[in-house]
């Protein structure tokens, strides 16, 4: 009888993964701003309705919107001026970008935080805002999250994470045993969970350089990216995480990726 369960649970179980990937995989979309083949099922415009509903309740999280104009505004100004030079580059190759970026300074003074919304919501912290030095160190926050709204990292993440559940719930149901107090099913979604993590690492580097590349073009020292990695790493009291467990990449490989970006988008100027 246990025999007969296994291949049973061991059938239901593949069938279960075949169509996690197939779903997964048949979600393919080409982003028009950057020309990458991705596996995302929301349109950008399901991406812009869903950044606009939930930006009310993040705000609240950090304890709303910082109650200064002055400071609302210069924060928007710079970050206008990276999502202009965007807008030109799409212009240039017949493109209309489907994004409503917006910019938001956030009331928490403790929390060191910068976050996009799917959609093109933007906002960051006062806590981070105090501790930059320079308009083009906030260039470089806002240009990195403009990033990944523009890679779209939100659904393509949406999308793996419904594939990695899939996969998740197909090994569970093929290999726990029920008289067994051991389930394979954990070991899977701690896989899924360093899958996920890789992804996040990556998705940072490919931010970092979009926000390198969109700071030159707008006429700030890309080196002051450099200096918010400084400051960041400042800011988290000198603790670090092994970069394998890690959704972000480690202070080293970040500083070292800008540079090469740095150089690769004419930014040795600023030497």
């Amino acid at each position: 009888m246990r025999s007969s369960g296994f291949k049973l649970r061991l059938i239901i179980g593949v069938i279960m993964a075949v169509i996690a990937a197939i779903s997964y995989y048949s979600k393919n979309q080409v982003n028009p701003l950057t020309g990458e083949d991705q596996h995302i099922a929301l349109t950008p415009e399901q991406e812009v309705a869903m950044g606009l509903q939930s930006a009310p309740q993040m705000a609240q999280e950090y304890g709303g919107v910082y109650q200064d104009n002055e400071v609302q505004q210069e924060t928007k100004a710079v970050g206008y001026k990276i999502v202009s030079r965007l807008e030109e580059e799409a212009k240039a190759k017949g493109i209309q970008i489907p994004y409503q970026f917006d910019f938001h300074v956030l009331a928490d003074d403790e929390t060191v935080n910068a976050f996009a919304l799917p959609g093109g919501q933007i906002f960051i912290t006062v806590g981070l805002l105090k501790r930059l030095k320079s308009e083009a160190q906030l260039a470089g926050v806002l240009g990195h999250e403009v990033g990944h709204v523009v890679h779209r990292h939100s659904a393509q993440q949406m999308a793996k994470s419904d594939f990695y559940q899939g996969l998740v719930g197909a090994v569970a149901t093929a290999t726990t045993d029920p008289y067994s107090g051991m389930g394979a099913g954990q070991i899977a979604q701690y896989v899924a969970q360093i899958q996920q993590m890789k992804f996040g690492r990556n998705d940072e580097l490919q931010s970092d350089e979009f926000g390198v590349k969109y700071m030159i073009q707008a006429g700030y020292d890309p080196n002051a990216m450099i200096e918010v990695m400084r400051i960041l790493e400042e800011a988290s009291g000198g603790a670090r995480q092994d970069e394998f467990m890690s959704t972000h990449p480690s202070p080293e490989n970040r500083i070292a990726k800008i540079k090469e970006h740095i150089a690769k988008y004419g930014g040795e100027k600023y030497q």
